[in-house]
């Protein structure tokens, strides 16, 4: 008992680093642009802030997926099997459709977006604080982009779109 608990541990503080460390990222490439260059519109794309505010509603969902503050993991099946994140990212296609609850507003201000992004980072360390091995390992949800996945995926997806969202951001800011 005592060797899964110091894993789950480990696990967790494996998550909260790297969440934490690319979610900084954004925070800083957001932070080190002119509030002109952050907002301004790009023909057929979100802007580099729309880009931190969607990331933001997205990780505070997951957040609140991995918490229980927001319906949605069910036990997993007896028989399921943790597939490595490798994979699962590998099958992502490039170009995705966010839903509508994730779509940013027309005009989004970079200290908001910024804002935004360091509020969903407290509400994944708070998370990352209630998550126990059970519900890490024994609940998940299942989603057409990524499959069957437990919480601890969970957690990697977000951290996994962070980083998606950061490139994304990085060529629209010119920094390419």
């Amino acid at each position: 008992m005592q060797a899964t608990q110091s894993a789950h541990a480990a696990r967790v503080r494996h998550l909260r680093e790297s969440f934490t460390a690319a979610n900084e990222r954004l925070v800083a490439r957001l932070g080190g642009a002119s509030d002109e260059s952050a907002e301004r519109p790009v023909p057929g794309a979100w802007s580099a802030a729309q880009i931190g505010w969607h990331v933001a509603t997205v990780s505070a969902r997951f957040a609140a997926l991995i918490a229980g503050d927001m319906p949605g993991p069910q036990p997993l099946p007896e028989l399921f099997q943790e597939r490595p994140w490798n994979q699962i990212a590998a099958s992502i296609p490039e170009r995705l459709q966010a839903p509508p609850v994730a779509h940013p507003p027309p005009a989004v201000k970079r200290t908001e977006a910024v804002a935004a992004l360091e509020a969903s980072g407290t509400k994944m360390a708070r998370a990352f604080d209630i998550l126990t091995q059970e519900r890490a390992g024994g609940m998940g949800i299942t989603h057409a982009v990524v499959g069957t996945i437990n919480l601890y995926q969970v957690a990697e997806w977000a951290t996994a779109h962070i980083a998606r969202h950061n490139k994304q951001a990085k060529r629209i800011l010119g920094e390419v």
